[in-house]
């Protein structure tokens, strides 16, 4: 399905699915695409099914409407178009990209017994090592091979400096020190376009050691250089600001003691997303001996590149966190809707015991009160239940390890959990085993982890004749491990659903499940350094084995032993 993905602006991180045949796009509430944006007219355009395509339709609004950074009237959308409405940015994606060739079938990969005769590695580099990429020993001083591979080396530690990090502030910083070990430069400045205002404002800003009789004092940048760079779209190199014509007399850049400066845009994919500015300066009053340059228009092409690596970096770090956003939104809204509905029935079932409650007083009648009661009661412990889960599940925390007796843990949920088995006919039994002895784990958060499992398989059994679940824990002291087995002869899983059964918000209950028990009680074990394996069968049962290293209390201060487990 054709789609906006918001990449820019208040809205960003919404994704909107282009499914009918007109789509209207603008600020009002009345359209399809309602964009937060103050620059966006009330119905601004709309997107027109046209035959196989899609049409993009400006309805006179009061600031255009741009694709691909061209005012347009009508435009016929293709995949990776860029749409700049007011002062968000969307990428268009058509539903069947035909233009990608697949041609995955044109390679092979091939075993040993193919390698060519002879063929062997003769050299292998890292990624550190690439970034020395000719010796400087062999090559003449001040040639133009020496240039260029400086140059390249540049260009290289630059990628390399922008493809390290995700934050923006980091790599700004980065970028300018990178920029002050190569160019002779007094100060520096990176600015970026704020979406909002599309003004540019400082991020960075770097000083060089003052020279003395210099007084400490704000970077001001010129208005003039600003200004010509960012409306043509051009790095610009001035090395005496008296002597250059673009440059009116009464400019601020003559009354700053700025000697040299170049200042370049900061150009990506989608459009200029701030600039970098570098001088040389000499404070008022003060004497400069030579009058040489220290930029020339070499410097000022290699700051156009890395410009461009920069602006790239701050594109791709803005989608990221546009498509984090986009991640969190949608699980903000699963979560709501999962759990609405349970709590809805939780309320309901809140509201009937009430009912009964209220009905038993006016009658007096201490059975229907008492019965009216005992529902409220449950819809109680299911709240409390959900509640716990939701805040085991939220929040990373490091298991509070005291010494606790694992058999009397289970012995424990065994008893907690009777009368609910018994409501719904199933034989709930602890097995007998050896006797284990203290261990060091998280007795209330194992707890809840071998209560939330037990509670499954009973459920599970409840249609099953002869229905049984039998709670197990055991000490294998060869591998260093404590194992609690939850096996019962319910509905059993099938093998499609297995991987599924510890994925959140997946139950099996309708809507008495909330599809948090078994995610939770996965996370505890695996904060103690364990997991949680199941084996199950369709229609004859399952079971759920719950493993984590065993550590005694008097060898809690040597090494324990781990268990590798595979990702889930």
């Amino acid at each position: 399905m054709a789609s906006l993905f918001v990449i820019q602006g208040r809205d960003q991180g919404r994704r909107f699915d282009l499914e009918d045949d007109v789509v209207s796009i603008g600020r009002d509430t009345i359209n399809l695409i309602q964009l937060h944006d103050n620059e966006v007219s009330r119905r601004h355009a709309e997107i027109r099914k046209d035959g196989s395509g899609l049409v993009l339709v400006d309805l006179q609004s009061s600031n255009g409407t741009f694709v691909n950074d061209a005012a347009v009237q009508e435009y016929r959308l293709r995949s990776g178009d860029r749409l700049l409405i007011g002062r968000t940015l969307m990428i268009f994606t058509a539903a069947d990209d035909s233009s990608a060739l697949d041609l995955a079938g044109e390679a092979d990969i091939v075993g040993q017994e193919f390698d060519l005769a002879g063929s062997r590695i003769v050299k292998s580099i890292s990624q550190e090592e690439g970034s020395q990429i000719l010796d400087g020993s062999s090559v003449p001083r001040n040639s133009w091979l020496e240039r260029a591979r400086s140059n390249l080396q540049i260009m290289y530690r630059t990628a390399l400096a922008v493809s390290h990090t995700l934050d923006i502030d980091q790599l700004l910083n980065r970028i300018v020190e990178l920029i002050f070990e190569w160019v002779e430069a007094d100060r520096g400045c990176v600015m970026l376009v704020d979406p909002r205002t599309g003004q540019l404002s400082p991020k960075v800003t770097r000083h060089r050691r003052r020279r003395t009789g210099e007084e400490k004092q704000k970077l001001a940048i010129s208005r003039t250089i600003l200004d010509y760079v960012m409306e043509r779209g051009q790095g610009v190199l001035t090395s005496d600001a008296r002597e250059d014509e673009r440059w009116d007399p009464a400019a601020s850049i003559l009354k700053m003691g700025v000697r040299e400066a170049i200042c370049v845009p900061m150009q990506g994919r989608y459009g200029v997303v701030g600039a970098i500015y570098i001088d040389t300066y000499t404070a008022p009053g003060l004497f400069v001996q030579t009058s040489a340059n220290k930029f020339s228009e070499e410097h000022l092409k290699l700051m156009v590149a890395i410009g461009h690596q920069a602006a790239l970096a701050v594109e791709d770090t803005s989608y990221y966190i546009a498509m984090v956003q986009a991640e969190r939104l949608a699980a903000i809204g699963q979560t709501i809707a999962t759990l609405s509905h349970h709590i809805k029935n939780i309320l309901q079932g809140i509201r009937g015991g009430s009912y009964l409650i209220e009905e038993g007083l006016k009658g007096e009648d201490s059975e229907v009160v008492r019965k009216g009661w005992t529902i409220v009661e449950k819809n109680q412990e299911k709240i409390s239940n959900l509640v716990m889960d939701m805040l085991t599940f939220s929040k990373e925390r490091e298991p509070d390890l005291t010494p606790s007796d694992l058999q009397e843990l289970v012995e424990d949920v065994v008893e907690l959990m009777q009368v609910r088995a018994s409501e719904a006919g199933v034989e709930l039994v602890k097995v007998d085993s050896e006797p284990i002895g203290e261990l060091l784990f998280d007795s209330e958060l194992m707890h809840r982890a071998v209560l939330n499992v037990v509670t499954n398989a009973i459920d599970a059994c409840e249609s099953a004749e002869d229905s049984r679940v039998a709670v197990e824990a055991e000490h294998d002291a060869e591998q260093g491990v404590a194992r609690i087995h939850v096996r019962d002869n319910g509905a059993g899983i099938a093998e499609h659903d297995l991987k599924k059964v510890f994925a959140l918000f997946e139950s099996r209950k309708g809507s008495r499940g909330t599809g948090l028990g078994l995610p939770v009680s996965q996370k505890i074990l695996r904060e103690h350094g364990g997991d949680i394996r199941v084996q199950s069968k369709l229609g004859a049962g399952s079971t759920f084995t719950l493993e984590f290293p065993a550590v005694r209390p008097e060898n809690a201060g040597g090494s324990a032993t781990l268990v590798d487990y595979p990702p889930s």
